[in-house]
This record gives structure tokens, C-alpha cells and sequence, in this order.
């Protein structure tokens, strides 16, 4: 069985982020702001199948970049008179000072859906199903991208999308409403930073004698024996981890969507920060000119491979 966290926050975020890649803040943000936040979102449109294009639609203008969010096409920017609140937090603030500076800067946030299978039209479910990455941006009407929405992503690292850029930031993630296991919650791989930058898709092993337990190699004759977390806890949840540090989640497997807010966090001007020391001590690349393999010259996926998905249980 996978271990579930969702207890006390830990105490320093540096000396958690050199052991372990990852911070758990616990449910520390008041459930009050969350909801109304929560309630906004759900307001701004329909929920459900009628968010699809239809396969006719797809097919003559297929589209697999610049399809998430964006300036100007972005949930949690406009509702930012709601949302402001959660890097404003002190428990929030704190930890991640620590790690970045106190004038940490914001890279990218969002909000991410998690979208159950009832949602999907009847096209698109075999079209995808296998895929390391279902980013569901390409069949989402245009109107409704200020979200990314996602069924299931196989393990991967955050520095995915930031090819040639050395380790500066970390991703923080905060669950907005109450995440079971049946809620896709994230799956996290404490420790599996230490090998620095891998190419997508990772060499992940499991051990099958040990459930959540994994090898993990780099591909050039290192490896780490790791073992998966699931992350779950009510609203106001928080976690955050470094760029190398593995995570990912299963599709849906309740009826109910999942909302989260996700923020990339970088450095500000300090010339030292808790980032350099934890840096200092991953055995691998800190940056990679190419990050993945799994898509095709458009941006479509190429390979048929998930591993959280075939996870044992």
C-alpha cells in the first residue's frame, strides 16, 4: 500500500529539499478563501463533456502547442482578487523564502484540472489512452484553455518544460478542495532528485516484491532505490518540490474532477539562496538542452508508455 501524506508540515524547508526534493506545508491555508476560490472556478463555465471539441473540429485544425494557459487567457490571473491570498499566506511565505528569497519570483501558475473518464467524448478515449502525457489542452475548446486539464501524467520532472534552464525554481501546489485517493492526488518520489536532470520518459523499475518501491536510473550507470508517496489532505493542502524531484498522478478514478493550483517559483535577487545548497549536493546535470522523447515534431505523442498508470498496487 502507498504511504498517504497528509500530516504535520516539516520543520525547515532547505534541509527537506536536500533530503528529500520535497516540503509537505500540510493543510495549512483557511478553508474559507479556498472555498470561495472554489466556488469562482467551478462559475466560470460548465464543467463536463461540453468543454471538448468535437472530433470534427479536432481534425481539421489539430493543435498541440499553446494550448495551456497564457497571459491574458489565465483562471487564476483573472481571479487573482481571490486567489492572492495563498503567497501571501506566512506559512506559505516562510518556507518558501527560505529556499528561493525572500523576493521570490513567480515563474508561471495556474489552475489544473483533473478530469474524470465520464467527461471524455467517445472519440478521443481510445485516441489517448497509454499516453505518458494526457495534457488535454489540444481538444479543449479555445475558450475554455485558461486551465490546464489533465487524465493521468506518467512520472516526470517539472524542469520538462523549462529545457536549458539550470535548477533555479520549485513547483508549489495546493489542493483548493479535499483530494482523496480517488481524486487523482499527486504521487511524489521523495529522494529522486539526487540524480539531477533525466530524460522524459524516466527509467523507473518497480518492486514488485515492495509495492511503491522503484529503481530508479539515470542512463548513464547510476541509480536510486526510491519509494513513491500519494499526497492527500483537505482544502488548503499545500506541498511543494524541487525541478528534479518525480511526481505524477492516475487519471481520475471518482466521478469528480480535481482542482488544484499550481505555481512555478523562482529566485529573486539574492545572490545566495537555500536553492545553491541544495543544488550543491545532486550528483547529475543541473540543466538539460533536451528533456523529453515522447513527442513527435507537432507536439503529439509518440509513445505508448505510461508507468504510474500500469503502477502496481
Amino acid at each position: 500500500m502507498t504511504h498517504a501524506l497528509k500530516a504535520a508540515p516539516q520543520d525547515n524547508a532547505v534541509d527537506a529539499f536536500i533530503a528529500d526534493g520535497f516540503y509537505r506545508f500540510g493543510e495549512v491555508l483557511s478553508p474559507a478563501p479556498c472555498e470561495a476560490l472554489m466556488q469562482a472556478v467551478r462559475a466560470s463555465r460548465n464543467f463536463g463533456p461540453d468543454i471538448f471539441l468535437s472530433q470534427a473540429a479536432f481534425e481539421a485544425d489539430p493543435q498541440f502547442k499553446g494550448v495551456n494557459p497564457q497571459p491574458g487567457r489565465n483562471l487564476l490571473h483573472a481571479l487573482s482578487s481571490l486567489s492572492d491570498f495563498i503567497l501571501a499566506d506566512d506559512a506559505i511565505r516562510g518556507p518558501v523564502a527560505d529556499v528561493l528569497g525572500a523576493d521570490f519570483e513567480v515563474l508561471d501558475s495556474k489552475f489544473v484540472c483533473g478530469v474524470p473518464e465520464r467527461w471524455l467524448p467517445d472519440w478521443l478515449a481510445p485516441r489517448i489512452r497509454g499516453n505518458p502525457v494526457n495534457n488535454l489542452g489540444a481538444y479543449i475548446k479555445p475558450e475554455y484553455r485558461d486551465i490546464t486539464y489533465f487524465y493521468g501524467i506518467d512520472f516526470h520532472q517539472d524542469i520538462i518544460d523549462w529545457k536549458s534552464r539550470t535548477a533555479d525554481f520549485l513547483t508549489l501546489y495546493v489542493y483548493i478542495h479535499p483530494v482523496t485517493a480517488g481524486d487523482a492526488p499527486l504521487y511524489v518520489i521523495p529522494g529522486s532528485h539526487v540524480l539531477g536532470a533525466t530524460l522524459f520518459p524516466h527509467d523507473l523499475v518497480p518492486d514488485t516484491r515492495n509495492k511503491g518501491h522503484w529503481r530508479y536510473s539515470d542512463g548513464f550507470g547510476r541509480s536510486v532505490g526510491v519509494q513513491d508517496m500519494m499526497l492527500v489532505g483537505g482544502t488548503g493542502y499545500a506541498a511543494m518540490w524541487h525541478s528534479f524531484t518525480l511526481h505524477g498522478t492516475q487519471p481520475v478514478s471518482s466521478d469528480s474532477e480535481r482542482f488544484s493550483a499550481r505555481y512555478i517559483l523562482t529566485r529573486g535577487s539574492a545572490e545566495k539562496t537555500g536553492m545553491d545548497a541544495v543544488n550543491a549536493t545532486i550528483d547529475g546535470p543541473l540543466s538539460l538542452e533536451e528533456t523529453r522523447r515522447d513527442l513527435d515534431a507537432h507536439g503529439a505523442a509518440q509513445i505508448k508508455a505510461n508507468t504510474i498508470i500500469t503502477r502496481p498496487e
